[in-house]
């Protein structure tokens, strides 16, 4: 028998097992429970399972490996399109949306949130007692892929990557058991996972620090594609001396006449710089005094409760066709600016919705402290482009003019790379120092031996 029909057979088995847990192909939710948020993403496993609880997730585990199947953990699916690329025939997707809840500690100051939880849930719970997360720029992207494989949002130059304010998390190991990891107990598991991914388990909660952050000096600036030369020169400048305290990034966005957006950017090419400042308004103002003087036809910052940071991103929230790459640049002066706007710039004719100069440095180039397998960040921007992909030709032009942007600033990448801005298959040893990439190979060979765990970019 091929592959194929061992894998169907064994799928088929899996479900006689355990029952509704298990969709197979032509079942009637099955194409419903395959779809990731990424519905440009066309992911064919052999059988999704979705379970609600820890044990269910360790029967999964277990009966799909003693049959011979793959298992890879997705919650949400932001990044599914590196691991569609791959061949799943024989892999169950294991969705762990159903693995719910969020409960503060303000005392300790950690959330506790389940495997599924999206980060809208765990950043209105945290305000309530004046607390915040280090989550990203959408409210809709699930905690624990984010979190496991990085991640970067408007507090990260001040306090690091997410993966390095987890606490603990509980996960399901290859064989079938339901592990706490921490720095004190599994100690290489923990740091393996912080920052590796999906490579060693699944992840059914997480515990995350929690910071006193009630507010922030934040929003964005917008100005009409004719003024991105002088905004961008303006704003790479201003990042070079910018405090800790500042996340910032800015795009260019080519947006297409949707009804669902607001007049302001309907039908729009603009230059837009969001972020957010952690301090008072005087000092937000003071900081953001030199982009002011290039007259934003729109500017919205201002102090806002935490939990509106997570929108001036203005990323779209709800399934959305899409297809992008990004990669880490080592640097942006005049020449790195003069082919950003060659190839996103005015008079351009492109695919991409948006051509994004995410600002790292600060804490984030530092490594941390007791972190994770991913420390730190090897670049002073993340370069990111994106677009909509409804239909396959469409998918084909934005991943065209994606690999023409990365390619117009290879000349001033890091080298590096960061695996939740990949989506493309790449080389993960390029995410990670020597030494760390080593150690997480020699984690992956003990935690998962017989490699039952398929993750979007892969260690082992």
């Amino acid at each position: 028998m091929t592959l194929e029909t061992t894998a169907t057979t064994s799928a088929a088995q899996l479900q006689e097992r355990l029952g509704a847990l298990i969709h197979l192909p032509g079942d009637a939710l099955f194409d419903a429970m395959r779809m990731p948020w990424n519905v440009a993403v066309d992911q064919r496993p052999a059988a999704v399972a979705t379970p609600a609880t820890a044990d269910e997730v360790a029967a999964i585990v277990t009966t799909a490996a003693e049959l011979g199947l793959r298992i890879a953990p997705q919650s949400s699916g932001h990044g599914a399109a590196a691991l569609s690329q791959h061949s799943l025939d024989d892999v169950v997707l294991l969705r762990t949306l159903g693995l719910t809840g969020v409960e503060i500690d303000a005392e300790q100051r950690v959330a506790r949130v389940g495997g599924g939880v999206l980060w809208d849930d765990v950043v209105t719970a945290a305000a309530a007692h004046g607390l915040a997360a280090l989550h990203g720029s959408s409210p809709d992207v699930a905690v624990a892929g984010y979190t496991l494989g990085g991640g970067i949002g408007w507090y990260a130059r001040k306090h690091g990557l997410a993966s390095n304010s987890l606490v603990a998390v509980e996960i399901v190991t290859a064989d079938g058991q339901l592990l706490r990891a921490s720095d004190e107990e599994n100690a290489d598991l923990f740091w393996a996972i912080r920052g590796g991914g999906g490579n060693f388990g699944v992840v059914t909660s997480l515990e995350l620090r929690l910071f006193d952050i009630r507010d922030a000096y934040a929003g964005f600036m917008l100005w009409d594609i004719a003024h991105a030369e002088k905004v961008v020169r303006r704003w790479a400048e201003w990042t070079r001396t910018t405090p800790d305290e500042v996340s910032s990034s800015l795009r260019i966005l080519r947006l297409p006449p949707l009804p669902e957006l607001p007049d302001f950017l309907r039908g729009q090419t603009l230059v837009v710089v969001d972020g957010a400042v952690l301090g008072d308004d005087a000092f937000g103002q003071q900081l953001l005094a030199g982009l002011r003087e290039l007259q934003p036809h729109m500017d919205t910052f201002a102090r806002v409760p935490a939990p509106a940071v997570t929108r001036i991103h203005m990323d779209p929230e709800g399934p959305t066709p899409g297809e992008g790459d990004g990669t880490l640049l080592a640097d942006l002066d005049d020449a790195a600016i003069d082919a950003f706007l060659a190839v996103a710039g005015p008079g351009v004719t492109s695919s991409l919705l948006s051509a994004e100069l995410r600002q790292l440095g600060g804490v984030l180039s530092r490594p941390a402290e007791h972190g994770g397998a991913l420390s730190h960040l090897d670049g002073a921007y993340a370069l990111y482009g994106v677009g909509i992909a409804p239909f396959p030709e469409a998918v084909a032009q934005v991943r065209a003019d994606a690999a023409r942007l990365l390619a117009a600033l290879a000349p001033w990448a890091s080298g590096a790379t960061y695996l939740n801005f990949a989506e493309t298959p790449v080389d993960p040893h390029a995410a990670y120092a020597a030494d760390a990439w080593t150690r997480l190979q020699q984690v992956q060979a003990q935690a998962d031996p017989n490699g039952v765990f398929v993750a979007n970019h892969r260690i082992g």
